[in-house]
């Protein structure tokens, strides 16, 4: 029964994974101008041209299906390719693996980066993504594979995320986001934390304060665009980086 589930999984997934004919190209930049702007721990996030994608993109309501971290020199050049591999990302057939920056050349992309992170931290996460490295998602689990095959199911909004931690355990690992918010918990880097307000008595005790404390959400309800939204991320355009300057750019005459 497992290898039959496993030959059904490997099967949707590789129909997950065939590319989208609808995709539009409105913010794409090179692989050479997006090192430029990079810096390890970078979240690069993508508008990807996928089957999957476009489920991932309705369910959380986002422009962006996947993410992955920038972890600059820390891998070595691909042999066979010659080229520079310097993003570890979670990929639905392939388990984690290392991927070069061209991969998503001819992809919408945005930068997010993690605000004054500490270089004693910065190593931390990256090591952790680089130990993370061969874990594969387990296709027999079909039922969480079976959730995209319908790019836009009809369930309320509110459980629209839910959706995509459904699952047990290591196999909701293929989410991209949820390898990353691993790494970012382990540092206990906050992403999006929900926030509770606790009533203390002040030093004199005669009245009471407010305190937010932060809770940490479980990392399989972590989607891409929380990087985006998250208030503790810078968003990096590599455009604005090199010198814009709209004057100097080159409209077409009607």
């Amino acid at each position: 029964m497992n290898k039959a589930s496993r030959f059904l999984g490997r099967y949707l997934a590789n129909f997950l994974e065939k590319p989208s004919r609808s995709y539009q190209k409105f913010s794409v930049t090179d692989a050479e101008t997006l090192r430029q702007s990079l810096q390890p721990g970078d979240i690069l996030l993508v508008e990807g041209n996928l089957r999957i994608s476009v489920a991932i993109k309705y369910l959380t309501q986002s422009t962006w299906s996947h993410a992955a971290m920038y972890v600059g020199d820390a891998i070595e050049a691909s042999s066979d390719k010659h080229e520079r591999l310097d993003l570890i990302e979670a990929d639905l057939t392939q388990g984690v693996i290392p991927a070069p920056l061209s991969k998503y050349s001819e992809l919408n992309t945005r930068i997010c980066r993690p605000v004054h992170l500490q270089a004693e931290d910065q190593q931390k996460l990256i090591d952790y993504m680089l130990n993370s490295i061969g874990k594969r998602y387990d296709l027999k689990n079909v039922i969480d594979l079976m959730r995209y095959l319908i790019p836009t199911p009809p369930v309320p909004v509110s459980w629209r995320r839910r959706m995509l931690a459904f699952g047990s355990g290591d196999p909701t690992r293929a989410i991209c986001s949820t390898l990353i918010a691993q790494a970012f918990q382990h540092i206990k880097y906050p992403i999006l934390p929900s926030v509770e307000t606790i009533q203390e008595h002040a030093s004199c005790g005669c009245v009471y304060t407010e305190k937010e404390v932060l809770h940490i959400r479980h990392h399989s309800l972590f989607a891409p665009r929380d990087f985006d939204l998250s208030p503790y991320f810078n968003i990096v355009k590599p455009a604005i980086e090199k010198d814009f300057d709209y004057k100097n750019l080159n409209w077409a005459v009607d």
